[in-house]
C-alpha cells in the first residue's frame, strides 16, 4: 500500500511522537549498553542491526511500542463486520474513541498539562473510593481566546489526581499574520489570561463553584528550554476568597519551540507597565464615579437609599465596573432568536450566593461568565447579565435594571428599547415578557390607567456595555417611570468615553475576555427514556407500598408527547399550539364511562428521585399517582428539551385513566 507523500510524513510525525512519549530512544539506548556490555565484550566483534532487533524483541519493547500505536480501522470496513445497531437511542456501551487533533504547523500552540493536585485540606478525611463507587468530583474547565476545554472528572480528594493534557492555539487575530508564524515578542503583547475554573460535583450532581483563577502563561516566553514548571495556588470563592483551597502543579510547554527566548526582565517589564496602566485606568475612573456619585445626590437627598449599583464583586471579590459584566455575546448557531436566548438562561438554574453564618443577609457575587457557564447555575445578577449579553448580540438595544420586587427585596431584570420607543421587560429567571406603560400621576382620577403584570416595584439604574443611567425621576416606582433616556432631567448618564476606557473592547484591562457558548453534550432521546424508566420503577414502588397493583399504558403515555411539547414552545415563544389534535386524541384512547387525568409539571434537572419527591408534594398528582378504582391505567412520559451548555428543560406528565364507579 502505497501512501502520498503528506500522508506519510504526518504518519512518521505520529510514530516520531509516540516513540518520544514512550521514551523509546532511551530504552533502545539501555539495551544497547546491555548487549554490548554481556556479548560483545569478548570479541569485540561488529553488532549486527538483526543482533539488535533480536535483542529488543526479546526484552518486549517491540511488542510495547505496536500495542501503543493505535490504528484507525476503515469506517465502512468496521461498519460490515459490526453487529446491526438497534434502532435510535440505546446507550452505546463502548468505550469513547478520542478524537485526534489537525496542528496547523504554522500557528504557535501552548501546551498546558495539570499534574496532579495537592494540600486540598477540605477533603483531608475523604476515603478512597471503591471501584464503581459515585463518589464527589473534582472538573477543571479552562477558556483561552475563545477555546474551552474540560479536564476529565477526578474523585476528590486532598491531592486529586488530575493529569490532562490542553493544547491552547496562540495567534494574532489581526488580518495579515495568518501565514506568519508568531514569535515571542508577538506573542508578549497577547495580554489574554487563561481562565481557569474549578468546579465540584457531588454524588446527587449538585455543583459548587470552587475557585476561579487567572493564569499568566507569557512566563513561559522566558523559560529555558520553552517549558517552564508552575505551582499555581487556588483561593475560595465570595467570602472565602482569600482562603486557599488547594494547589494545582502546572507546566507549561510552547509548540513548535521558539528560535529566540525573551529574558526574565523584558516579561516581567511588559508585566509591570500592564499593571500600571490598568491600575490608573481603573483609578481615574474610579475618581470619575465618586463625582458622578456626588452629583447624583446633589439632585435630590433621597438618593442615597436607591439602587444605584457602579461596582460590584467577581466570585474573587475583587471590584468591577458593573458595565464590564455584559457586553454584546453572539450564540453562533446554538440560539436562533432572542426568545429562545430568553428562554436558555431561564432553564440554567438559580442559586442565591451562599452566606456562612444567619442574619439572612445576601452575600454579593456577580460572577464571570466562565463561572456561570461552567456552574450551570447562578444568582439573578447572572442571569441578567448574561440575556442582556445574548439579546445585544441579537442586535437589540438591551439594559440591566437593578431595583427591587416586592417586599423590597433586591433584583435584577433585563429591558429593551425598541425604535417605536416600546419598552419591554424580560425577567431572566423565568423568560417571561412584559410591556411597560407608564402611569402619569397627573392624570385625573378617572382617567383608566394601565394595570402593570410585571414584579417589579422600583428601579435605581440601568445599564449596559457603553451605558450607564441613574434614575433621578422624583419616584422611582416602576410604574410611573418613563424611560426616556435622551432626557437627563429623567436619567443622569455616565461619559461613555469613561465606561470605555475599564471595559473592553479596546482596554488593557482585568476584565475577563467572554467565553463561547458550548453545545449540549446531552442526548435528549436516551435522558428522556432513561428519567421515564427510573419514574415508572418509583411509581410502581409507591403504589406497592400502598397494596395497589400498577399498569402501564404504553400507548397512551405516547399520546401525552404532543401536550409536552406545546408547553415547552409556549415557553419560548409565548404561543400555545396544538392543543386540539392532543385533546382529540385522548379522548380518542379513553373509553366511554372511563375518566383522564393528567398533570404536567416542569424542572431544570435531571435527577428522577428529586422529582418525583416533587410530584408528590402536589396534591392533583398524588391522586393521580395513588389512583385507585376499576380498570385503572397508568401513563407517564418525560421530554427533555436541550439547549446549550447542557442545560435542558424537563416536562413529566403522569396520567390515568380509569373506569367511573357511582
Amino acid at each position: 500500500m502505497s501512501l502520498p507523500p503528506q500522508k506519510a510524513s504526518e504518519l512518521k510525525q505520529i510514530i516520531h511522537q509516540q516513540l518520544l512519549k514512550m521514551d523509546v530512544h532511551g530504552r533502545i539506548r539501555e539495551v544497547l549498553a546491555e548487549t554490548i556490555r554481556e556479548e560483545l565484550a569478548p570479541e569485540h566483534q561488529q553488532l549486527s542491526t538483526e543482533d539488535m532487533i533480536k535483542a529488543l524483541r526479546q526484552r518486549g519493547i517491540i511488542d510495547d511500542v505496536m500495542k501503543e500505536l493505535k490504528f484507525v480501522t476503515d469506517v465502512n470496513e468496521k461498519e460490515r463486520i459490526s453487529a446491526p445497531k438497534p434502532s435510535t437511542h440505546f446507550v452505546d456501551k463502548e468505550p469513547p474513541v478520542l478524537k485526534k487533533t489537525n496542528i496547523d504547523p504554522t500557528r504557535r500552540y501552548l501546551y498546558l498539562q495539570v499534574l496532579g493536585g495537592k494540600a486540598f485540606l477540605e477533603h483531608l478525611q475523604e476515603p478512597e473510593p471503591l471501584p464503581g463507587q459515585i463518589c464527589s468530583t473534582f472538573t477543571l474547565c479552562l477558556h483561552f481566546r475563545n477555546q474551552r476545554f474540560r479536564s476529565k472528572p477526578v474523585p476528590c480528594a486532598c491531592e486529586p489526581d488530575f493529569q490532562d493534557g490542553f493544547l491552547l492555539e496562540v495567534h494574532k487575530d489581526s488580518s495579515g499574520d495568518g501565514s506568519k508564524m508568531v514569535d515571542a515578542t508577538t506573542m508578549l503583547s497577547i495580554c489574554d489570561p487563561v481562565h481557569m475554573v474549578l468546579i465540584k460535583t457531588d454524588t446527587f450532581g449538585e455543583t459548587t463553584l470552587v475557585a476561579s483563577y487567572f493564569l499568566e502563561w507569557r512566563s513561559v516566553l522566558a523559560a529555558e528550554n520553552g517549558i517552564i514548571n508552575v505551582a499555581v495556588e487556588l483561593l475560595g470563592v465570595g467570602t472565602e476568597s482569600k482562603v486557599s483551597v488547594g494547589v494545582l502543579n502546572i507546566r507549561l510547554e510552547m509548540y513548535p519551540q521558539l528560535n529566540k527566548m525573551l529574558s526574565p526582565e523584558i516579561t516581567s517589564t511588559q508585566f509591570t507597565l500592564e499593571r500600571q496602566k490598568t491600575a490608573e485606568k481603573e483609578r481615574l475612573f474610579l475618581v470619575y464615579a465618586k463625582q458622578w456619585w456626588r452629583e447624583y445626590l446633589q439632585i435630590r437627598p433621597t438618593h442615597n437609599v436607591r439602587l444605584v449599583k457602579i461596582f460590584a464583586q467577581d466570585e474573587n471579590g475583587v471590584n468591577r465596573p458593573v458595565c464590564s459584566y455584559v457586553r454584546p455575546l453572539r450564540a453562533g448557531r446554538l440560539l436562533d432568536t432572542p426568545r429562545q436566548a430568553a428562554r436558555f438562561v431561564s432553564v440554567l438554574g438559580y442559586e442565591r450566593a451562599a452566606v456562612i453564618g444567619g442574619g439572612g443577609g445576601k452575600q454579593e457575587q456577580w460572577c464571570t461568565l466562565l463561572a456561570f457557564l461552567c456552574r450551570n447555575k447562578g444568582d439573578c445578577e447572572d442571569h441578567a447579565n448574561l440575556l442582556c449579553s445574548l439579546l445585544l448580540g441579537f442586535g437589540l438595544e438591551a439594559f440591566v435594571c437593578v431595583g427591587t420586587k416586592a417586599k423590597g427585596v433586591p433584583h435584577t431584570w433585563v429591558m429593551t428599547c425598541g425604535t417605536d420607543g416600546t419598552i419591554t421587560f424580560w425577567e431572566s429567571l423565568t423568560g417571561h415578557r412584559y410591556i411597560h406603560r407608564p402611569i402619569n400621576p397627573d392624570d385625573p382620577p378617572l382617567v383608566e390607567q394601565p394595570k402593570p403584570l410585571y414584579p417589579y416595584r422600583t428601579i435605581g439604574c440601568i445599564f449596559n456595555h457603553q451605558k450607564f443611567f441613574g434614575n433621578c425621576q422624583p419616584s422611582d416606582a416602576v410604574e410611573v417611570c418613563v424611560f426616556d433616556l435622551h432626557d437627563e432631567s429623567k436619567w443622569k448618564p455616565m461619559s461613555g468615553e469613561a465606561i470605555k476606557s475599564v471595559c473592553p473592547p479596546g482596554t488593557t484591562s482585568s476584565v475577563p475576555p467572554f467565553p463561547p457558548l458550548c453545545s449540549s453534550t446531552i442526548d435528549a432521546a436516551v435522558t428522556s427514556n432513561e428519567i421515564e424508566l427510573q419514574l415508572r420503577i418509583l411509581v410502581s414502588e409507591h403504589r406497592k407500598d400502598l397494596g395497589l397493583s400498577t399498569v402501564w399504558d404504553d400507548q397512551l403515555s405516547y399520546l401525552l408527547s404532543p401536550a409536552l411539547a406545546a408547553y415547552e414552545l409556549e415557553r419560548t415563544i409565548g404561543v400555545s399550539a396544538g392543543n386540539e389534535e392532543f385533546q382529540d386524541a385522548v379522548r380518542r384512547a379513553v373509553p366511554d364511562g372511563h375518566t383522564f387525568k393528567g398533570f404536567p409539571i416542569h424542572f431544570v434537572h435531571r435527577n428522577a428521585r428529586r422529582a418525583f419527591a416533587t410530584c408528590l408534594r402536589s396534591p392533583f398528582c398524588e391522586e393521580i399517582i395513588c389512583c385507585r378504582g376499576d380498570q385503572v391505567r397508568l401513563a407517564v412520559r418525560v421530554r427533555v428539551f436541550t439547549y446549550p451548555e447542557s442545560a435542558c428543560a424537563v416536562w413529566i406528565m403522569f396520567a390515568c385513566k380509569y373506569r367511573s364507579v357511582l
